[in-house]
Parts: structure tokens; sequence; C-alpha cells
């Protein structure tokens, strides 16, 4: 079995179980202590499972990862990802660009473009794009979190309903294989929910460790995109979904 295979088995057998021992591991997969206890660092590190002596365990479904973490889980994977968005974002497009590391490397790679009007409620989106001359940059009102520099509050929901923009970019943290899609923060989410209304367009940047998370707010629905950027092929439940309501997948 390869290692991707067995990351996703191991994840599968620790949700049916809620906790897997590395002696159980090892015979399960008939691989050394070694190699089980690698991947369970792998897994944590991708905020998958959490790791505990001896073993592992579910994620939390209440608590995020810090930011700091955030900003090096699947470093390289995001900034393929933000590649791929920026590819599809025309020169003088208008945006919402909403919280997220992904979408603060979407950021990043959308400086080579030219007259973009960007409207975000994220202080780090901004602080990449307002050197920009050509560039519009409007910062939502509202509360500001001191852990990630993210925007939220009824002020926030407020502005962003005074736009109609061609692209919305949302983050996610988890993805059902119902295919709903899955926060951590229910003042985040009503955010969220406000720059879909207001876009023509919504494209949603998630790498693959979001297959496998399930906060408990729901944002949304997979049926609400336009197009899913990743940098693996989802879940075959998810797959179907995407077909069925036509939203296009990027995995670059």
């Amino acid at each position: 079995m390869q290692q991707p295979q067995r990351h996703d088995a191991i994840v599968e057998l620790i949700q049916r179980q809620g906790y897997v021992s590395i002696e159980q591991l090892t015979d399960h997969f008939s691989v050394t202590p070694q190699t089980i206890r690698r991947d369970l660092n792998t897994l944590a590190g991708e905020g998958r499972v959490r790791r505990v002596h001896g073993g592992a365990g579910l994620e939390s479904s209440t608590v995020n990862a810090s930011y700091a973490t955030r900003k090096t889980l699947n470093l390289e994977a995001k900034r393929r990802i933000a590649e791929a968005v920026a590819r599809q974002v025309p020169h003088h497009a208008s945006l919402f660009i909403n919280i997220g590391t992904s979408n603060e490397l979407v950021a990043e790679a959308l400086l080579e473009h030219q007259g973009l009007e960007v409207i975000t409620n994220n202080l780090n989106v901004a602080a990449t794009l307002h050197h920009k001359e050509d560039f519009t940059v409007i910062v939502a009102g509202g509360q500001v979190r001191s852990r990630d520099g993210g925007i939220i509050g009824e002020a926030t929901i407020d502005f962003i309903h005074q736009f109609k923009v061609d692209i919305g970019l949302i983050g996610i943290s988890g993805i059902d294989e119902d295919g709903s899609l899955l926060e951590f923060d229910y003042q985040e989410v009503r955010v969220a929910q406000a720059i879909i209304q207001n876009s023509r367009q919504v494209f949603l940047a998630a790498d693959h460790s979001k297959f496998h998370r399930n906060p408990v707010v729901r944002q949304g629905n997979l049926s609400q995109l336009d197009a899913l950027f990743t940098d693996r092929e989802p879940p075959e439940a998810i797959l179907a979904l995407l077909r069925e309501h036509e939203v296009a997948l990027h995995i670059p």
C-alpha cells in the first residue's frame, strides 16, 4: 500500500474507532512502528488526526489549529493551489477575498495581475496587495481577530452586502462527504455566506486535508461553488457531487 493510501486508511480507522494505538496500526498495515510514527506525525501536522501518547485520536471538531500552525501546513500544496486560482482570475476583475491562509497565498499569486479591485476582510491580504498602485484595495469594517487578522461581525456583513463582484474567494476548514462546507467559527461563517451571496462566481481554495476534517458549523454547500481548487483528487462521494452540480475541479 502506498503512503497516501495508508494515510487515508489510518484516518478512516481513527474516525470509526475514535482512537488507535501504534501497535494496532503496526499489525493492521504490516509495517514497522517507526513507519507508523512517521505517518501519525505527518497526519497530525496536516490537522487530520490528534497525536497522543502511544497512538492517535480524532482532531477536535470545535477548535481549529493555531494560525501559526495553519500557515505552515501543506505550504507547497497551498502555493500550487494559489497559483491555479490566480490563473483563473482575469485582469481588471473585482474580487472578495475572505479569511484563510490559502487565500493569503492567492493574494501573493495575484501580484502580477493588473487593475484588480479587491474587497477583503483579511488584514494580511490587504497588507500584501496595497502596494500595487493599479489595484484598488478596500478593507471591510468590523471586529479584528488578534489571532489571524480576520475581520468579522455584523458591520463586516453589512459592508459586504454593498458590493457585487466578479469572483468571491472563500476558504474552508472542512468538507463533509454530503457536500457541506464546514467551519469552526459561526461569525466567520456568516461573513462567508455574505460573500457567496454577492459574488457572480465563487471559488474555493482547499488543500486535501480539508476532506478529512469535520468542524461543527455549516457554512454552505459544494453546490454553491463554481470552482474548487485543491491538490489531490477528492473522495469519490465529493467527486460525484462536483459532477452533479457542474462545479469545475482544478488540481494543479
